[in-house]
């Protein structure tokens, strides 16, 4: 009898690719075969992304084709964000919804039977994506990710530095640490702020307490964690001494919420060359109002006054955000505060979004979305010319 195969599809960020590289190992432990392609896979499991409509719209078109272009049909696992909503909208009625779009779906494979026991496939063996943390506690008012991956939970730091080092000893030279919110890192392994925090190497360090609207918000070990990461250096060679050229060359991480960007961390940054220069800080509207209506914890002079902070100690750094266009009741007197804002900062790019309500936030149950398309896709092109599409250089905020 011939060994069960299966073909993985992923859409949606970096995160839903690494998942997918532990999904792919989860099969191989169950006896499955990895298949050369779609045609050839007994089981097709779609690891799915929905942060936009759009995003689940391809889902839904991707599984209709394939179940009528196979002659043999294939079992269909839905798994990644449209099955966490799954397993977590206890009213039912997002997987009503899904019987009824995608009858073709088989099985619902929610991440956490997966988790963090099996070791990622990966096909690059210079550069890997390291998830450090799952799940978000911030509860934007458009964002579902709070619904389809749950709470934040940390991996063990110990886990975070004995992957990496695995993968240097492997000629692996580039790491992407991987989180909703990577800069919140460790809130949840902290138990007690005052007796600190032991690191793998034996030492004790107080935890970087985040202060937002005056107050100390959270404790965070990220800083500790890009420190620890940058000192992997070494990585054996065939004679088994440590090759001096080894180790760690790069270390990236996305993303990250301006409210936890600490002073530390850009103290980190800035001392440590290994970290790239680039930092993806999602601004999402350059209005006071709409940031509010977002439920993001910042103004927009404050997330300026942040980028001055950074660009003044952190010689050479570039900043890219995410924008959305559209939000519930955005005028174009808020929308032209973005325009303002984004010429501000000459960020080296973005990604921009036009809005569409998710199920079960915020905005979906309490905020009309009262912005023709027309107007949101007007929005959208603005920006991506100004951002994307530079003409002549401007001047930056400094």
């Amino acid at each position: 009898m011939k060994s069960p195969t299966f073909y993985i599809k992923t859409f949606g960020c970096q995160q839903n690719w690494a998942d997918s590289q532990r999904i792919a190992s989860y099969y191989l432990a169950r006896g499955f075969k990895q298949a050369k392609d779609l045609k050839s896979a007994t089981e097709i499991v779609i690891n799915t992304c929905m942060v936009r409509q759009s995003a689940e719209d391809k889902v839904t078109g991707f599984i209709r084709n394939i179940v009528k272009a196979k002659r043999h049909r294939p079992k269909v696992v839905l798994t990644g964000c449209m099955a966490g909503m799954v397993a977590r909208d206890t009213s039912g009625k997002y997987l009503n919804t899904l019987r009824k779009r995608i009858p073709q779906v088989d099985e619902f494979l929610p991440l956490e039977e997966v988790g963090f026991n099996y070791p990622a496939l990966r096909s690059d063996a210079t550069h890997a994506w390291v998830p450090i943390s799952n799940g978000c506690n911030n509860f934007c008012t458009y964002c579902v990710v709070p619904f389809t991956r749950g709470r934040e939970v940390s991996r063990p730091f110990e886990d975070i530095i004995n992957e990496i080092e695995e993968l240097a000893k492997k000629g692996c030279r580039e790491i992407t640490l991987l989180g909703q919110n990577v800069n919140s890192f460790g809130s949840d392994l902290v138990k007690n702020t005052k007796a600190g925090y032991r690191l793998p190497s034996g030492r004790i360090v107080r935890p970087v307490m985040v202060k937002h609207l005056g107050k100390l918000r959270i404790p965070t070990l990220f800083p500790y964690l890009l420190e620890e990461v940058c000192k992997i250096e070494a990585c054996p060679s065939k004679s088994g001494k440590a090759g001096r050229s080894g180790g760690i060359k790069t270390v990236k991480f996305i993303s990250s919420n301006p409210w936890d960007f600490s002073d530390e961390l850009i103290d980190v940054i800035a001392k440590n060359p290994k970290i790239d220069r680039n930092i993806h800080l999602p601004v999402q509207s350059g209005d006071d109002q709409i940031l509010k209506k977002m439920n993001r914890w910042y103004r927009a002079s404050e997330y300026l006054s942040l980028v001055k902070k950074i660009r003044k100690k952190i010689k050479d750094v570039q900043i890219s955000t995410d924008i959305i266009v559209g939000f519930c009741g955005e005028t174009e007197k808020q929308f032209q505060n973005t325009v303002k804002l984004t010429r501000a900062v000459n960020f080296a790019y973005a990604y921009i979004a036009k809005y569409s309500p998710r199920p079960n936030t915020a905005a979906a149950k309490a905020l009309a979305d009262d912005v023709p398309y027309i107007e949101k896709e007007r929005r959208f092109h603005i920006l991506d010319q100004l951002v994307n599409h530079k003409g002549t250089p401007r001047t930056a905020v400094h």
